[in-house]
This record gives C-alpha cells, sequence and structure tokens, in this order.
C-alpha cells in the first residue's frame, strides 16, 4: 500500500512539474502583456489594458493579422481535400510503394525547415509569384499536410468497411457512399486535421519569412520585425492573441470531436 501511495506521489509530482514548465513561458507572457509600464517586465509593473488596446488600434498589426488568417484558410482550404483522399487511399488501398511514400511523409520534419524554405522560395520566385499570399498558404500546406493525412487515415482505420459495402448493395453510386457515408464516417479526422493545419498556418514564421515581401508580411514576420528593434509589452499582448486562437481552436476541437476521440486518434 505505501509502495503505491509512493509511485503515485512521484507520477503527479512528474506531472505537475510538466505542467509548470509548459504553463511558465504562456503565464509569462500573458503577465506582461498587462503591465502597466512601458518596458516588457514580469511580474508586471502593474496592471493595464493598454497594450491591448494599442494593439486593437494599430493599423499594422490588424492588417498583418488578417494577412496570417488568409494564409492559414487557404493552407486549410488546400489540405482537406488533398489530405482527405490521401489519408483514405493509404487506409483502405494497397498502394504501391506505401513505406515508402510514409517516409516521405516524415520528410518536411526531418528537413530543415530552412531547406524547405528556400526551395519553395526558389520554385515560387522562378514562377514570379513572390509577393503574394496564396503561396505561403501553398507552402504551410505543404510542410504541415502529413499532419493531415495522419488524422484522416486515424479515422479511417476505425471505419467499418461493411458500411460501403452496404450502401453500394442498396444501390448507391460510388460519389454517392464516397460523400454520404466515408466522409461522415471520417469527419472527426478531417475536423481534428483542418484545425491542427489552420493553427499551424496561421503561426508559420521562417516559411513566411522568406516568401513574403515588406508589403504583404504575415503577423509573425511582423513582430520578428519589431522584436529586432526593441520589445515592447504590445508584442506580449499580440502574443496573447495567437494563444487566445490556439485555445478557441482546442475548444472548437473539443466540442466537434472531443478531445478523448482526438488524442485516441493520435
Amino acid at each position: 500500500m505505501t509502495e503505491a501511495r509512493s509511485k503515485r506521489w512521484v507520477i503527479g509530482a512528474l506531472v505537475a512539474l510538466s505542467l509548470a514548465i509548459l504553463s511558465a513561458p504562456t503565464l509569462v507572457v500573458l503577465g506582461a502583456s498587462f503591465t502597466a509600464g512601458n518596458i516588457i517586465a514580469f511580474p508586471p509593473d502593474g496592471l493595464s489594458l493598454k497594450w491591448y488596446a494599442k494593439v486593437a488600434g494599430a493599423a499594422d498589426l490588424r492588417q498583418a493579422f488578417w494577412r496570417s488568417l488568409q494564409v492559414a484558410l487557404i493552407c486549410t482550404a488546400i489540405s482537406i481535400p488533398v489530405g482527405t483522399l490521401v489519408g483514405l487511399a493509404l487506409a483502405n488501398y494497397r498502394v504501391r510503394f506505401a513505406n515508402l511514400l510514409q517516409v516521405y511523409l516524415l520528410l518536411p520534419f526531418t528537413i530543415p525547415l530552412i531547406g524547405s524554405g528556400i526551395g519553395l522560395m526558389l520554385l515560387f520566385g522562378e514562377a514570379g509569384v513572390l509577393g503574394s499570399l496564396w503561396p505561403v498558404g501553398v507552402a504551410a500546406c505543404v510542410i504541415n499536410l502529413p499532419f493531415m493525412i495522419w488524422a484522416v487515415s486515424a479515422s479511417a482505420g476505425a471505419l467499418d468497411p461493411d458500411l460501403e459495402l452496404a450502401a453500394s448493395m442498396c444501390g448507391a453510386p460510388p460519389l454517392q457512399t464516397f460523400l454520404l457515408v466515408t466522409v461522415p464516417a471520417v469527419a472527426p479526422g478531417i475536423i481534428t486535421g483542418s484545425l491542427l493545419m489552420f493553427i499551424l498556418a496561421l503561426n508559420e514564421f521562417l516559411v513566411s519569412l522568406l516568401l513574403v515581401d515588406a508589403r504583404t508580411v504575415t503577423l509573425p514576420v511582423q513582430i520578428y520585425n519589431s522584436i529586432r528593434s526593441i520589445i515592447t509589452p504590445d508584442l506580449a499582448a499580440i502574443s496573447v492573441v495567437f494563444i487566445a486562437c490556439a485555445a478557441l481552436a482546442i475548444l472548437a476541437l473539443d466540442r466537434l470531436v472531443g478531445l478523448d476521440i482526438f488524442l485516441k486518434s493520435k
């Protein structure tokens, strides 16, 4: 009994330590965003909402945030059909060189991001589209697409093949079976992957830095350009906005799919 209790205490202490380490950066940024002083500091020098008011009134930050939102929407719109079809194909069909394809999907995580970014910059530069927003969305999709594919594959792996067979035996054509049976069945994976792609694209920095120009900077690039001179509390406030967007995505995931289903799919 004593040994079991000691084990619970050790596990609880490790969990608490992990949570403290993971939460510390967020809590520091959150506290610094409410400082009443003119320099970023933690603990904050008094409490004030003036930096949030400054962020709300900064036209350049609002425009940069809107550009990041456009990039995230473009990335998500591309990843949904592409990732869904590839995920279903890998889960339901015997694809030639499937193992090689699985290894290929790991390349974005093994190749340094700067290498992928430079390659995409050269590709879009040859096409003459550098400086536009849609190449940034495409690039974010290319780099993060494995997340979408894996999420859909996990849902498709749990799909009962008899459902599609029953629809076919009832006379449903293949397209109708796909839209009314297969897609709803793997919807948790599609929703999970879509939210992941949206957040990853919204926060994309390095690729955005290489593909945009001074007139079309996204919010992460705008923040980077600002901190090169001086770090002010308004940057902490805009970072809290990013944290809030991620929290809303997690809340939407919990309401639409359920975090328990999402964690099992991983």
